[in-house]
């Protein structure tokens, strides 16, 4: 009989039969012969193991470009990089899914018991959800940074499907933030911050222990949600053209300088305030394409970023921007 991906006696026989292969460096067939089973249920259960986080794969790679622009980034930057290696003819998605399978390692390792997690909802923070490892942790909580909601949805589906993801894999609760994108006036958006049941999500915030979070953009190659989904009206883009915005973390807009003062649209934001990310402990910033360069410089610029997940192409045209300075 096949084994039963749930049943804790398989986790059980993968874990044994990653440690012989992985460790003690059995064949598959010494393995079979051990655990009284054929050679593909062997490779089910590596296979098993690999899916549920048992065994975790890294490969480092020889060459000293990607541990260089890492090292540079770091010096330039002050945040830890993680440069991720994409072949020049890959698409700007499988690039984006390539970085967030990346990211999807890094929160594995980051990801603890009690802990309190703030994501932002968006394509690229989709793409993590989607390639994350099982890792059951007691405690922990994903709550939403910004509300969802425009004038055509709520958003409700969109952005609570990135937070299932996120729990369902650490075993964790998701905090929903059930208030719109941005409130038509900003008295609106004072009065609900004195709600009861919007004040608990924000002080939910004000204990992050990590935030997750992209870049937005509006000239992104793989389009920024926020851009895209009707959040922003005409006149909306034309007043962050005329205040020079590069690009927006969790709805909060800012300038290529990293300021983010006198944006008139943030003041009728749900996104949390630069100076509460800025008391996070862990900000894990992931971008994938070139095209978001200028929206990362302004975030960096902003002191929001402690971790980088990006592509090399993107990686090298940060570092060769630093160069033109």
């Amino acid at each position: 009989m096949a084994d039963d991906p749930s049943d804790p006696q398989t986790a059980q026989r993968a874990l044994t039969a990653a440690h012989l292969y992985y460790v003690q460096e059995r064949t598959m067939e010494a393995i079979a012969r051990e655990l009284r089973t054929s050679r593909s249920t062997v490779s089910r259960l590596l296979a098993h193991a690999r899916a549920t986080g048992i065994v975790d794969i890294r490969v480092r790679s020889p060459f000293d470009a990607p541990r260089r622009l890492e090292d540079d980034i770091a010096e330039r930057f002050g945040v830890t990089a993680h440069v991720v290696p994409v072949t020049d003819d890959a698409t700007e998605v499988e690039s984006l899914d390539r970085v967030a399978a990346a990211a999807a390692h890094l929160l594995h390792d980051l990801v603890q018991t009690d802990m309190t997690v703030g994501v932002a909802w968006g394509s690229t923070t989709a793409a993590v959800s989607r390639r994350l490892v099982p890792k059951p942790v007691r405690g922990t909580a994903f709550v939403q940074l910004n509300g969802s909601g425009n004038t055509h949805t709520t958003g409700l589906l969109y952005a609570s499907e990135i937070l299932r993801r996120f729990a369902a894999a650490f075993g964790g609760s998701a905090q929903q933030f059930p208030v719109p994108a941005f409130f038509d006036d900003p008295r609106t958006r004072s009065a609900m911050w004195r709600e009861r049941s919007t004040r608990r999500i924000l002080a939910l915030q004000e204990t992050m222990d990590i935030v997750v979070f992209s870049t937005g953009a509006a000239a992104s190659t793989v389009p920024s949600h926020v851009y895209t989904g009707g959040y922003l009206e005409a006149r909306d883009l034309e007043a962050l053209a005329r205040e020079r915005v590069v690009g927006d973390v969790a709805t909060v807009f800012y300038r290529a300088d990293g300021s983010s003062t006198g944006i008139a649209l943030n003041d009728r934001a749900t996104g949390p305030a630069f100076e509460v990310l800025r008391r996070v402990p862990r900000r894990v910033c992931i971008v994938s394409g070139v095209s978001k360069l200028a929206s990362l410089r302004g975030a960096l610029a902003a002191g929001l970023v402690t971790d980088l997940v990006v592509d090399d192409a993107t990686a090298r045209a940060l570092q060769s921007s630093g160069d033109a300075e």
